[in-house]
């Protein structure tokens, strides 16, 4: 063998071996480097903000404290009442939500909705706490929400009680821009 036929077969040689790691690394990283709808419906946070402000859709959102309580009573002291399991408890989260120019408000209110997270990737829906003392959504009549203010706004939750230890923040999206934001304590 020649040393021409040598160094071609050793270039080829390279040019396979370089072309098989960049077919590996590009295999690797598609999940994180692909669509942003894909890893949208993955469930992938994209900001993570320590108590806020974040904007997210023309709203202004601040955490200014997560709550764990057993049960709920209103202003006169009557208890709320909320469906929830054996071994669970009641989480509320207050929020300051500012509506800001450009929103549509419609009636004084607007669909805003924040899911409650832990670090082992649970997640939790809001759950309807009627006569509580806050606003629980953000298009109640009784609270009609100001444009360029912020409005106390507190969103419930039924957590399971090993739960409690493992909460982070709320989950707010943005489905037009496929962004997710969780907002910590």
């Amino acid at each position: 063998m020649t040393g021409a036929n040598r160094a071609a077969r050793l270039a080829a040689q390279i040019s396979l071996l370089l072309v098989l790691l960049a077919t590996s690394c590009f295999l690797m990283l598609k999940t994180y480097l692909g669509d942003p709808e894909q890893n949208f419906n993955d469930g992938a946070i994209n900001h993570v903000a320590s108590k806020g402000p974040v904007t997210v859709g023309k709203v202004g959102w601040q955490l200014d404290s997560l709550t764990v309580y057993t049960r709920l009573v209103d202003t006169k002291g009557k208890e709320i009442s909320i469906e929830r399991p054996a071994g669970s408890v009641i989480v509320v989260a207050e929020l300051q939500v500012t509506p800001l120019d450009g929103l549509r408000l419609d009636d004084g209110g607007f669909l805003c909705a924040a899911s409650l997270r832990d670090d082992r990737g649970n997640s939790w829906q809001t759950t309807n706490a009627f006569r509580f003392t806050l606003p629980t959504g953000c298009s109640d009549d009784d609270h009609p929400f100001a444009r360029n203010k912020a409005n106390k706004l507190a969103q419930v939750y039924v957590v399971p009680q090993e739960a409690v230890s493992h909460l982070q923040g709320v989950v707010l999206t943005d489905r037009d821009e496929y962004e997710r934001f969780l907002i910590t304590l």
